[in-house]
Parts: C-alpha cells; structure tokens; sequence
C-alpha cells in the first residue's frame, strides 16, 4: 500500500484520539455540573463521614411523602418542586419554633376550592420522623414556610 496507506492510518488515529480527549471532557463537565447544580438547588450537602474501626456504616435515612397546609396560600404560590423550605409552627402563646429544616418540595397541587380554613396545600419529601412532627404541628397550629 505504500506512504498513502501509512498516512490514513495516523490520520484515523489522530482523530481518534482527539475524540476520545473531546469525551473525557464533556464527561468532566457533566459531573461537576451536576454537584454544582444540585448545590445550586440548595441540595444539603452530605458530610463527610469516617468511618472508624469496627463501626458500621450510618443507616440510610427513609424520605416520605408529608401533605402539609401552609397558613398563606400565597406563600405556596411561590413554590416550585426542588425548593428546600422551613416549616415553622406559629403560636399564639409562644415563639414560633421551627419543625422542619431543609424539607424538599416534592409537589405543590392546584389549590383547592372552597376550603373554609384557607391556606393552601404542600407536599414535602422529609424524613419519616419529621413528617410525624409536622402532622402533629399541622394539627394543632398554623403553619407557615421559608425559602431556604
């Protein structure tokens, strides 16, 4: 075949290789787009763990669901799903006091019609402790939120 064989051989290479460096950069660009995008959102971020001899591993936490109504309808009219929200707990007779920190916005529903009390409803991914404290909070006192 002679030089003409030996030159598209290196120019397929080459364009291999230049490829292969073109992959490698978007995939770099992707990851750390993707932890800064999550941060961004106001994703918690996870800290760092060392594990010492002989210990296991942290368990891994269980997210649920929690339909939560919020006292000001309009508030939750600013709310998209990937929020990180304060769920606080208004009392007449007492500061108000914090039940949730950092909950999610999973879900925010159409508001319903005709509801006595007002407000408008929330649907929260939080940890299955946490969700039993906001329903115990919902129940007995009027809830408001804070973009995180």
């Amino acid at each position: 075949m002679g030089r003409g064989g030996d030159r598209l051989r290196r120019a397929v290479r080459r364009r291999r290789r230049a490829a292969s460096a073109a992959l490698a950069v978007v995939a770099a660009a992707v990851a750390v787009g993707g932890t800064e995008a999550q941060a961004s959102r106001g994703a918690a971020a996870r800290p760092e763990v060392r594990a010492s001899q002989g210990a296991a591993p942290p368990a891994a936490v269980r997210m649920v669901s929690a339909p939560v109504r919020i006292a000001d309808a309009a508030t939750v009219g600013l709310l998209r799903p990937g929020d990180r929200v304060d769920v606080v707990a208004a009392q007449r007779t007492g500061p108000p006091e914090v039940v949730a920190a950092g909950a999610l916005v999973a879900e925010v529903p159409d508001p319903d019609k005709g509801v006595a009390d007002g407000g408008a409803l929330v649907v929260l991914s939080v940890p299955r402790d946490t969700a039993r404290v906001l329903v115990g909070a919902g129940a007995t006192t009027r809830l408001a939120v804070t973009l995180c």
